[in-house]
């Protein structure tokens, strides 16, 4: 059964990263490889103005499940755009055993 809206099926390998929280989308990027990272960065950053534009014709308060989760491939997008693009590391250099656990978060 297909997860993303037609128009995306090409990212339908991606549907892992259609993670409902970011602390979730977190994890994920932690437990990923910076290969994983890049093809699915690779795969989605082309497309991301248009799965936006595509995003924005819907409410947020009423948002069908196949955007959704278009949406959360955006989400998860950014989570990985830092490593991919700047640190080439899933973690964020130089804090040790520093974390931040988000405790509220936007919704969708």
């Amino acid at each position: 059964m297909p997860m993303l809206p037609t128009e995306f099926a090409d990212l339908e390998e991606f549907t892992d990263w259609c993670l409902p929280t970011e602390t979730q989308r977190y994890d994920k990027r932690l437990a990923s490889t910076m290969a994983e990272m890049q093809a699915f960065y690779d795969a989605i950053t082309p497309r991301a103005e248009e799965a936006i534009a595509f995003c924005d014709k819907f409410s947020l308060d009423d948002l069908p499940e196949d955007v959704l989760n278009l949406m959360r491939l955006l989400y998860s997008m950014i989570i990985v755009s830092f490593p991919v693009e700047c640190w080439k590391q899933p973690k964020v250099p130089d804090t040790g055993s520093v974390s931040l656990d988000c405790v509220s978060e936007p919704v969708p």
